[in-house]
């Protein structure tokens, strides 16, 4: 297993992708070890001098008014995680909980939250050890944080709670033992610290962009492939049209899509043809697309900055000494770069299926109805793009923003909330769907190109024809079809597509 250096508060989006996908074994940055000493060692001396200070010694939430002893104040960060740990649902994934807990410590050991070294270090054992806490995917209004679901991942270092670990389940103490660590007492402030923060929105938000970020590429593919099955122009991916824009994005993705097709006979035959102009969903590839990566790119943006923030609260300054309470828990950033994913990751699966839709009618693609010899006593593609536009109507309902949305909540102590969490969450669904509305274009794209012989497609799209044919083979007469959707569909959470396309939501 390869490692991945923790320096807190700079971890890129390079870094982000690695640890979601490939969980490498996480090292902190031992320069950081001064300031996190420093500012639990300033929150031992607000106790010594008596003072009275939220999230230290006092009670949470709409109880902040009440004090709390001095020698209860370790009881009072037990109680605290064994009362939030209230979440419900089906469990993250495994992938989503091992980069939980990196963000988790990125934002504790940049020495502004009071904990100890020693429960930073217990929490990378155990993701290093691949002891992944259970944590149920409901019960976040992300604000103040996500309290809930890291009190569940908070609740094994403690001993209680329940973890995963090559497949079997464990309760907390034999977790952590399984890890060879001993159940961890938290000093005051701790707890709260580990609860507090944006670390699972966050995480479900990157994880969402990521899964995207496949089906675009997948996406600039396969419309690249339904251009040349269907005898369309590249003409309006010149690059002169699309300076005169200038937008980035509707720029890079013209390239893309000139470079896909450059050196397709398709193209090349017909290139005196009478048809004037391509149906939208082929000539405003470019400015659709392009949209679609810049706004991808500025909502990956917000995620990175998240991913490297201090929201947990109150927070430590050993500088001047201070504790401050403020709202840095609060995922607003989050639930809109979540909100803009979800709006532009939705016009990914509207254009997919209407090119899908369009190589269904002879009239435009000039290839046999529904892409099948003996029409009629075959149904060819038929109901596969009934089966993606389903699919884009189902993706279409998960876009409405959650971020407009608050319910208070303590007492009305917490009285607006960001709703992040689900925000972010139903990105992973409206991946799933449109890897599946993707891989019905590749599908039905790959047998309109095959359907062209003996003229050949460019020397690119053949191999992407060649990676759908791969797992699914030229549909000669009718057969079973949902077999073939979910295998590309798979290919394309594989990354197959990825370096055809060559796009990344980072840039450069």
């Amino acid at each position: 297993m390869t490692s991945l250096t923790i320096t807190p508060g700079a971890l890129s989006l390079v870094d982000l992708r690695r640890l979601y996908r490939s969980r490498p074994s996480l090292v902190l940055d031992p320069a950081s070890r001064e300031a996190i000493a420093d500012s639990a060692a300033t929150v031992a001396r607000v106790i010594a001098a008596g003072k009275v200070v939220y999230g230290i010694n006092t009670g949470f939430g709409k109880l902040a008014q009440k004090t709390i002893p001095t020698d209860r104040l370790e009881e009072l960060q037990k109680a605290l995680v064994r009362s939030h740990c209230a979440g419900v649902g089906d469990p993250l994934s495994d992938d989503v909980v091992f980069l939980v807990m990196a963000l988790k410590a990125n934002g504790l050991a940049r020495g502004h939250s009071g904990i100890r070294g020693e429960v930073i270090d217990a929490l990378l054992t155990l993701a290093n050890a691949g002891v992944l806490p259970v944590i149920p995917s409901q019960g976040s209004v992300g604000a103040s944080g996500d309290l809930a679901p890291l009190a569940h991942m908070s609740a094994v270092l403690i001993g209680e709670g329940e973890a995963h670990r090559n497949g079997e389940r464990l309760r907390g103490e034999a977790a952590m033992q399984a890890a060879g660590l001993d159940s961890v007492t938290l000093a005051p402030k701790e707890g709260l610290a580990l609860l507090n923060g944006t670390q699972v929105s966050t995480a479900l938000g990157l994880a969402g962009l990521f899964e995207i970020e496949r089906v675009f590429n997948a996406a600039l593919v396969a419309g690249a492939m339904t251009v040349d099955a269907s005898m369309g122009s590249d003409t309006p991916f010149d690059a002169r049209i699309h300076a005169l824009r200038g937008h980035p994005g509707q720029s890079e993705t013209a390239a893309v899509y000139r470079r896909l097709l450059h050196g397709s006979a398709i193209r090349a035959s017909h290139l005196e043809c009478d048809r004037v102009q391509d149906p939208y969903s082929l000539r405003c590839q470019p400015q659709v697309m392009g949209a679609v990566l810049d706004q991808l790119r500025f909502a990956a943006g917000r995620l990175a900055a998240e991913a490297n923030a201090v929201s947990d609260n109150p927070l430590v300054f050993s500088d001047t000494g201070e504790i401050m309470s403020g709202g840095n828990f609060h995922a607003e950033p989050v639930a809109f770069a979540a909100d803009q994913i979800a709006i532009v990751a939705s016009e990914i699966g509207a254009m997919s299926e209407r090119r899908t839709a369009m190589l269904m009618d002879v009239n435009i693609s000039s290839l046999p109805p529904f892409l099948v010899a003996e029409p009629g006593i075959n149904s060819g593609f038929m109901i596969a793009q009934v089966t993606a536009a389903a699919l884009q109507a189902e993706t279409k309902l998960l876009t409405s923003p959650a971020s407009v949305d608050s319910l208070p909540t303590s007492a009305n102590q917490e009285d607006h909330v960001s709703m992040a969490t689900h925000g972010a969450r139903r990105l992973l669904a409206m991946a799933a769907n449109l890897r599946r509305v993707v891989a019905v274009e590749l599908l039905c794209a790959a047998q309109g190109i095959d359907l062209r012989r003996p003229l050949a497609t460019s020397p690119a799209l053949a191999e992407a024809v060649a990676e759908v044919r791969a797992v699914a083979p030229f549909f000669e007469n009718d057969r079973q079809v949902a077999p073939d959707i979910e295998a590309v569909a798979a290919r394309i959470g594989a990354g197959a597509f990825d370096r055809l396309a060559g796009v990344s939501v980072e840039g450069g």
